[in-house]
């Protein structure tokens, strides 16, 4: 007999950098340590009920990974430019919301090098760091520069990324993990090859200073006791009840014997964990 775990309302799942990474699941005012789950079969039910993660209102459709349409249409966490950090208005006053910009946006960042389904260089807030890193599925992760705000990274990030990607290949990243024995040589060699992009990047935003660091490659170990043969995406609006075998947790996906939830996806989401 299945015994119910938590219920309410899911965000993305808390992590903590231990080896291997350590999950749970909050679930209304309930926190579900997942590790404990792999290998056992869970069900996860999807009441029909989503709530805002903002306001809490009910909707019937979740924007952006759990927000009602009108919090979607205002709120600045919502906005473009969270998504292409290059493209920061701040500074031109026109910011949905001034104050949460300062809080967010307008605090140090860090630039870095990945791997997660292959090379990519992403950007994160200096207090994210490793969070954002197992959010992506990430093997591996170094820090290479230091800047003052979310606009100045992403303008590095519009440069470098002309030499590596930005994006993760989540199908490919719940495949597996494929650690690189010479990590450090390979991030190296993306920003020598993006140096004059960055150089000219520089002469034509007299602004932008960052600081170049030295620092060591984080490895980062999931909690999968068997990756998938073929990734196949499980969907709460498809299918209400999800159930399989846990076989595994990487970045913010649940690998069942079933396929994968992306349960960050769902934030607001009313589910009933059972195990």
């Amino acid at each position: 007999m299945s015994t119910v775990l938590g219920s309410g309302p899911v965000r993305k799942m808390r992590t903590m950098l231990e080896s291997p990474v350590r999950y749970a699941l909050p679930m209304g005012d309930a926190v579900v340590e997942m590790n404990p789950l792999i290998g056992s079969e869970i069900t996860l039910d999807f009441s029909g009920r989503i709530l805002c993660v903002n306001c809490g209102r009910e909707t019937k459709k979740s924007f952006n990974q759990g927000y009602c349409f009108p919090c979607f249409k205002t709120l600045a966490e919502c906005d473009m430019c969270i998504m292409r950090p290059e493209t920061c208005h701040h500074h031109l006053g026109t910011c949905r919301d001034p104050a949460w910009a300062e809080n967010h946006c307008m605090q140090r960042h860090i630039v870095y090098i990945a791997n997660s389904s292959g090379l990519k260089v992403g950007i994160t807030r200096g207090n994210q760091v490793p969070t954002r890193w197992i959010d992506q599925g990430a093997s591996q992760a170094v820090p290479v520069f230091r800047v003052q705000n979310r606009f100045h990274s992403g303008l590095i990030e519009d440069a470098v990324k002309k030499h590596v990607s930005d994006r993760t290949d989540w199908r490919r990243m719940l495949k597996g993990s494929s650690p690189l024995d010479d990590m450090a040589e390979r991030a190296g060699a993306i920003l020598d090859a993006a140096r004059p992009d960055l150089e000219a990047l520089a002469e034509r935003h007299d602004f932008l200073e960052w600081e170049s660091l030295d620092e060591q490659v984080v490895e980062i170990e999931y909690p999968v006791e068997e990756w998938p043969a073929k990734v196949s995406s499980l969907n709460f609006d498809k299918t209400p009840e999800l159930r399989g075998r846990l076989q595994g947790i990487k970045g913010q996906y649940l690998i069942l014997d079933s396929g994968v939830v992306n349960m960050r996806k769902f934030g607001g989401y009313e589910i009933a964990l059972r195990a």
